[in-house]
């Protein structure tokens, strides 16, 4: 399969071809669900368009605890269908579609009383391993073990010594949840898919009692047009009722937002050299391995405020630094805390009013005639999600297509960069060598671009000062954001700073320093007028006041109010205007 970019240029062209010939398919949404839908439906044959009102996985799809796991605490609910589905997804990704980017990662759990918890707990963790090897996808991954605590602190002593009695170690699975979603969209793109982000719906098209396509608002440029489509996928998270009331019709089942922030810290803040679950009285905790880093989640709290940027409180901050202090030697501070960043999990709504008990699981419904809704779920079960969309669509044009539509293929479809991606790893000390970089640093770039890693270092080839570390940033090479904006689909600062990259968590300014180099480079690509880069620089900077303003917050509501004070999208740009 031969790459696709992700490129300005691409989404042109896509936006031409959506505008012009009627699709098979259109998704709405462009997270891990949409991504996945139309890589399901391009695989299948079908014409597919997807469009997404800002940028790739900028919802929820970015702002997870970055973990593809089976879900352990589900069992203790008695969910085994759900956490055998997962278990099989997560080997699946490990072994087969994404190997590039998601990577086995170790686990302790303390355990703090002697007897009968190691063997309540141990059974569990051995009900998961099992489960894990049933699914025909856990080679590879290790089984747990048993720990004493002079083990567990071994591993980990950063515990406090009466903060356990011993502990259990096991495995799950790690993922860059940006990274992963773009993958899914540009490999989507490079089998037909026309893909654009920053393309709002503004309205469904009908044709009597059925849904024959949307219209669609181009945000750069203020363009609008009608896209035709035999199915539309509504596939917006916790934006889907608002979606489906384009419809004008009352959904057969509503989503429930739960805000779930994790802080980001210093890895040397935290000695040890395994991630960490942990029990509080609301849920779990996770405490997990991020590069030079650690990412402490989550809350599970129930928001009905602004979607579009959910705020993170000080009350927040202040309930996972006390949790994680209470078992930790040298306590965190507030001092400590990088970065900050908060999401919406779209929770199937029910009775129950905690949202940590409300279905983890995914529906699929056909409110009107030529529009499926696909909501509920979780990151790991994407592709299940996605393929009982795509199944749903298929089957509701059963009457329209004038040939048989086959089943999904996904669960043999690599992503983008997958293929000849061991093969690079076991060579990546003589790429290091030919190319002049560190072996630390290919390994990083690997991690994030498996084989396209080829793309990038023509790049450094053609104009070497791109081989430079960013300015204040330097875990993230120059090129990687000019390979951002040609070929990921970047197209304003956030993009490049908050999610090709995780400038915007993993550094104590949050990315203001770096700012004005990356404008530059995105710039340089985008075509961008000095005016533009100042607007871009001037509204991430802004964005930055209002998000650290929002986290001195006592609220949710003032906390919310606070972080509303920077614009979401930035206003169209003074060349793609006049043009």
């Amino acid at each position: 399969m031969r790459p696709v970019a992700l490129s300005p240029e691409n989404r042109q062209a896509a936006l031409d071809a959506m505008a012009t010939t009627p699709l098979d398919i259109l998704v709405i949404g462009g997270g891990v669900v949409g991504g996945g839908a139309a890589l399901d439906a391009a695989t299948r044959g079908l014409a597919v368009g997807l469009v997404e009102a800002r940028d790739f996985a900028s919802g929820t799809s970015s702002r997870s605890s970055k973990l593809m796991h089976g879900g352990l605490r589900y069992l203790e609910m008695l969910d085994f269908r759900l956490v055998a589905e997962a278990l099989k997804e997560r080997g699946l990704n490990l072994q087969r579609l994404a190997p590039h980017l998601v990577h086995e990662i170790p686990f302790l759990y303390p355990l703090t009383h002697r007897v009968w918890e190691r063997l309540y707990a141990g059974s569990g963790v051995a009900l998961y391993d099992a489960m894990s090897k049933a699914s025909g996808y856990g080679a590879g991954v290790p089984l747990h073990r048993h720990l004493t605590r002079r083990g567990a602190r071994r591993i980990m002593p950063a515990l406090k010594k009466d903060a356990l009695v011993g502990a259990l170690q096991y495995y799950d699975a790690q993922v860059d949840d940006a990274r992963h979603t773009m993958f899914l969209s540009r490999t989507a793109a490079a089998y037909g898919a026309h893909v654009a982000s920053r393309t709002r719906v503004i309205g469904l098209l009908r044709d009597g009692d059925r849904v024959t396509g949307a219209r669609v608002k181009d945000l750069e440029t203020g363009r609008e047009f009608d896209v035709a489509a035999k199915q539309v996928v509504n596939s917006t998270g916790v934006w889907t009722d608002e979606t489906q009331s384009f419809a004008g019709e009352r959904g057969q089942f509503h989503v429930r937002s739960s805000k779930g922030v994790h802080l980001v810290v210093p890895r040397d803040r935290i000695r040890g050299d395994s991630g960490l679950i942990l029990r509080t009285e609301k849920s779990v905790l996770f405490v997990i391995p991020w590069g030079r880093h650690w990412i402490i989640g989550t809350t599970d709290t129930d928001w009905s405020l602004s979607k579009d940027h959910p705020a993170a409180s000080r009350s927040d901050i202040d309930y996972l630094l006390d949790h994680v202090n209470q078992v930790l030697v040298e306590p965190l501070t507030h001092e400590d805390v990088e970065g900050v960043y908060a999401g919406l999990r779209p929770l199937l709504a029910g009775e129950d009013e905690a949202t940590s008990k409300l279905s983890r699981e995914h529906a699929v419904s056909t409110i009107v005639k030529g529009l499926v809704v696909i909501a509920g779920g979780k990151y790991t079960t994407y592709r299940v999600m996605a393929k009982d969309a795509v199944d749903a669509a298929v089957h509701g044009m059963r009457t329209q297509l004038d040939r048989h539509a086959p089943p999904s293929v996904t669960e043999d479809v690599p992503l983008l960069g997958a293929d000849g991606y061991e093969a690079l790893w076991n060579q990546r000390h003589m790429i290091a060598r030919s190319s002049g970089l560190g072996v630390g640093r290919i390994e990083h770039l690997l991690h994030r671009y498996g084989s396209l890693l080829d793309e990038l270092l023509d790049l450094i080839a053609e104009q070497p000062g791109l081989g430079k570390p960013l300015t204040g940033a330097d875990d993230y090479l120059r090129a990687e954001i000019v390979y951002a904006a040609s070929h990921e689909g970047a197209r304003h600062l956030d993009d490049a700073i908050a999610r090709r990259t995780r400038i915007s968590i993993e550094t104590f300014d949050r990315g203001t320093e770096v700012a004005v180099e990356v404008a530059e480079l995105m710039g340089g690509v985008l075509g961008w007028t000095e005016a533009q880069r100042d607007n871009e620089v001037d509204h991430y900077l802004k964005r930055v006041e209002a998000e650290r303003e929002s986290q001195t917050m006592p609220d949710d509501a003032t906390a919310d109010a606070a972080r509303l004070g920077a614009e979401d999208v930035v206003p169209v740009s003074i060349t793609e205007a006049a043009s």
